[in-house]
């Protein structure tokens, strides 16, 4: 699982540097992996992940701790909307617990930010209280529910952060 480490911001976590930096075509498989490992249903293709590594609509950006990728996140942008879209954060198995996904999410605000979009909205599983604690912990505010969302009927929880 290694992948090529360039233009990276560092963070200081309790056990340890992660670095977070943009994706690049060079860390598909890694990608996938780590997809494939994280989750059970609604996972993204190959193909899904490498267009949006090149799409100006999307963001991927990894967590690299020694020279690995431990951890992605995945952000959507529409041109006609100031509001960004957080579909997903995976974080392997082995890391979990260890702040990454927090890294991450912390990551995907800055960069939401940076492109001018003053609200970042996600989707979470109904039974995924860890993912649930993460984001109220950092000021996200349920506003609503998908019912059905996911493949296998499971309701989502809508989340939005303004992000100052």
């Amino acid at each position: 699982m290694l992948a090529l480490v360039t233009s990276m911001e560092t963070r200081e976590l309790s056990t340890g540097r992660v670095r977070i930096r943009r994706a690049t075509p060079g860390d598909l498989d890694v990608l996938v992996e780590l997809e494939q490992a994280s989750f059970a249903r609604e996972r993204m293709s190959a193909r899904q992940i490498g267009r949006h590594l090149d799409s100006l609509s999307a963001e991927v950006l990894v967590a690299v701790r020694d020279h690995q990728i431990v951890g992605a996140a995945i952000l959507f942008y529409r041109r006609t909307s100031r509001v960004a879209r957080l579909y997903s954060i995976a974080v392997a198995a082995s890391e979990r617990g260890r702040g990454i996904g927090e890294a991450l999410l912390d990551a995907a605000e800055d960069h939401a930010r940076r492109r001018g979009r003053p609200l970042l909205r996600l989707e979470v599983r109904v039974d995924n209280a860890v993912a649930q604690r993460l984001y109220e912990r950092h000021g996200y505010q349920r506003f609503g529910t998908h019912l059905a969302y996911y493949e296998d009927g499971h309701d989502a929880l809508r989340y939005e952060k303004a992000l100052a």
